[in-house]
C-alpha cells in the first residue's frame, strides 16, 4: 500500500509518501507561492526518494480543506489530475482532523484538541476533537468572542494550535482549561498519510470527476480601487 500524501491548506506545501502506514519520505516548504511553484517537484522527489515511481503508486491522498482558497484548489487539483493519469483512487482528508492527530499523541484520553486555521480578523475555521480523533464538534467557521467553546471548556482541558490560535489566547487564556501550545504546528501531509491509510483500507475513495475542496464558505473578492470609490 503506497500513498502519496498533499497538503497546500496554508501557505506553502507538504508532501508525505508511507508504505502500509509507515512515512517512508516527505517534504515541506513554506514560501510564499510554494504550492503553485514547487509542489510538482517535492512529490516527484518523495516518490523517487522511496525508490518508486508515480505509476507505482496505490492512491493519492489530499488535505481537502478547510483552508486557503488557492491553496486548496492548486492542492485538489493536483491530486485529482494525477489520479485520473494514473488510474489511481483519490482519497481526501479534512486539513483539521490531520492536524490533530500531530498532537494528540502527545496528551491524555480526557484532553480535547481544537486545531484552528486563520480565517481574518476574528474569525478562524476550528474543530473540536477527542483522544480517540472522533469528532466533537464538527468543523466550522467560528467568530471569536470571550464565549467561544465555552461549552467544552467547562468541562474538558482543551489544547489549541494552528495559526488561527494565537489571536484567540488573549480571550480564551485566562480560562484554567485552555492550553496554548508554544510550538507552531501547521498542517502536514505526514498526518494526511496517517489518516489516508484508514480510508485506503475501508474503500473510502472519492471521485475525481466531481469532488470539490472543502472551502467551508465562499471565496470573496476584495473590491477594486474603482468600485470602492464609488460606495463610499
Amino acid at each position: 500500500m503506497l500513498i502519496l500524501s498533499i497538503d497546500t491548506s496554508i501557505r506553502g506545501c507538504s508532501v508525505a509518501v508511507h508504505r502500509d502506514g509507515v512515512l517512508l519520505s516527505g517534504g515541506d516548504l513554506f514560501t510564499d507561492k510554494s504550492s503553485s511553484a514547487m509542489l510538482t517537484t517535492l512529490m516527484q522527489d518523495a516518490v523517487q526518494n522511496v525508490g518508486a515511481q508515480l505509476s507505482d503508486l496505490d492512491a493519492i491522498a489530499v488535505a481537502k480543506g478547510p483552508g486557503s482558497y488557492t491553496g486548496l484548489r492548486v492542492g485538489v487539483s493536483t491530486a485529482k489530475g494525477l489520479c485520473y493519469a494514473l488510474n489511481k483512487p483519490f482519497i481526501a482528508i479534512n486539513t483539521l482532523e490531520a492536524m490533530a492527530w500531530q498532537v494528540i499523541p502527545y496528551f491524555d484520553e480526557k484532553t480535547l484538541f481544537c486545531p484552528m486555521i486563520d480565517a481574518r480578523r476574528m474569525e478562524v475555521y476550528a474543530s473540536v476533537f477527542n483522544a480517540s480523533g472522533e469528532t466533537v464538534s464538527s468543523t466550522e467557521a467560528v467568530i471569536m468572542n470571550e464565549g467561544s467553546f465555552e461549552s467544552v471548556l467547562n468541562h474538558h482541558k482543551v489544547v489549541f494550535f494552528g495559526d488561527g490560535a494565537a489571536k484567540c489566547k488573549n480571550l480564551l487564556g485566562a480560562n484554567a482549561h485552555a492550553i496554548f501550545l508554544k510550538a507552531e504546528i501547521r498542517p502536514s501531509a505526514r498526518t494526511v498519510g496517517d489518516l489516508a491509510k484508514k480510508a485506503f483500507v475501508s474503500q473510502i475513495f472519492e471521485d475525481v470527476a466531481s469532488f470539490e475542496p472543502y472551502y467551508l464558505k465562499d471565496f470573496m473578492t476584495p473590491p477594486s480601487r474603482k468600485s470602492a470609490s464609488i460606495v463610499s
